[in-house]
């Protein structure tokens, strides 16, 4: 196919001139039998989904969602009413002791040891979950190191888990919910155990004796 008229076309994916809709490879000075199909979004977006009837809800993803949270009754059993003290309060001596000795409690210690262990637990268990999405065939799911951000309190594998999964399947919907529904009450849940002890700190105070 080429003579002295020709022009010089570099090597590349070029439209079949034979009016196929295929491309095909055009290696400088002639045409090969290598062909491919045109790239498209919507060839793309097929190639992301995931087989019908595809498993989405996995064991792995609820305790993902909720194991962060087994953590929170701990927190009622610590008693803070010691460093409320209207003396304790007075004395920085007796302050530093008070404190000292909140941190050093079971209650406490259970409290910072299991928020630890929940916290590896839901990594491990984002990287599980992310093997069985993948396993059962569906494409590019959301990666499990996305898990990591919940040592900082956010649960950012889940709802990213439960958009991809959405996308590739149609479904998974359920997790995005329960994680917000999770996540906003133990937002509400904190709120009012704070607002407790904010009310136990100005009566407190109010009753310390002024000179």
């Amino acid at each position: 196919m080429t003579d002295s008229t020709t022009p010089i076309v570099p090597a590349g994916w070029y439209p079949d001139p034979a009016g196929s809709a295929n491309l095909r490879w055009w290696n400088g000075v002639a045409w090969t039998d290598q062909f491919q199909q045109p790239y498209s979004a919507d060839a793309t977006a097929v190639a992301l989904k995931a087989p019908e009837g595809t498993k989405v809800y996995t064991p792995w993803i609820w305790l993902v969602v909720f194991l962060p949270y087994v953590t929170l009754p701990f927190l009622f059993t610590i008693d803070f009413s010691s460093m409320f003290d209207p003396e304790i309060l007075l004395d920085q001596v007796a302050s530093t002791q008070a404190q000292l000795a909140l941190m050093t409690s079971p209650a406490y210690l259970l409290l910072t040891l299991f928020g630890w262990l929940t916290t590896a637990a839901t990594v491990f268990f984002s990287w599980v979950d992310y093997k069985a999405l993948r396993d059962a065939g569906v494409p590019k799911p959301f990666h499990w190191a996305f898990g990591f951000i919940s040592l900082a309190g956010f649960p950012v594998y889940a709802i990213g888990r439960a958009v991809v999964t959405k996308r590739r399947t149609g479904r998974g919907s359920a997790v995005l919910w329960a994680t917000i529904i999770a996540y906003v009450v133990m937002i509400i849940v904190i709120i009012a155990w704070t607002a407790v002890l904010v009310t136990q700190v100005m009566q407190s105070v109010m009753e310390m004796p002024f000179s």
